[in-house]
């Protein structure tokens, strides 16, 4: 199990870094340094500081949905039919093996799970609903929003 890191204390520097990062993770070092108007050695060192630290979690490439053919977006609501422990280890468990969930927040209130998933279209949205979502253990019920336009996505988190 991966820790959590304590929240680092961060400078202007470092958040600076962090937002060039953030809008470009393949910067070099000596673009990076420039931007943030340190030696390419110095920045070398806060951005090393700042991965050791788990601030910097992944480096990652996003891809756009629609041009590998997903042109469906579904956040779902998921329901179990208990909140014992060991169904909520068996369910979520059971969503890390899925590749096709991009996302599981355990939510506070009526609701018992928030799923983001992708489609290609109306047949793959009902085959992971059938095949997946509903064969996830103690599932009672779900309720999908599907997302008509996307008004706003960013991955940057504010600093």
């Amino acid at each position: 199990m991966r820790t959590i890191p304590a929240e680092a204390k961060l400078d202007a520097i470092d958040r600076s870094i962090l937002a060039e990062l953030q809008r470009e993770g393949r910067l070099s070092n000596l673009e990076l340094a420039q931007r943030v108007h340190l030696s390419p050695s110095a920045c070398l060192r806060r951005v090393k500081a700042l991965e050791d630290s788990g601030v910097i979690a992944q480096y990652v490439a996003l891809l756009n949905p629609r041009a590998v053919g997903k042109h469906g977006v579904s956040f779902t609501i998921i329901n179990l039919e208990g909140m014992n422990t060991p169904q909520l280890e068996a369910f979520e468990q059971a969503v890390r093996d899925q590749p096709e969930v991009l996302d599981c927040f355990y939510v506070a209130g009526s609701n018992d799970y928030l799923i983001r998933f992708t489609y290609r279209d109306a047949e793959d949205l009902e085959r992971f609903h059938s095949d997946v979502l509903m064969r996830l253990p103690f599932v009672a019920r779900s309720n999908s929003l599907l997302v008509l336009r996307t008004v706003k996505k960013t991955t940057a988190l504010p600093l």
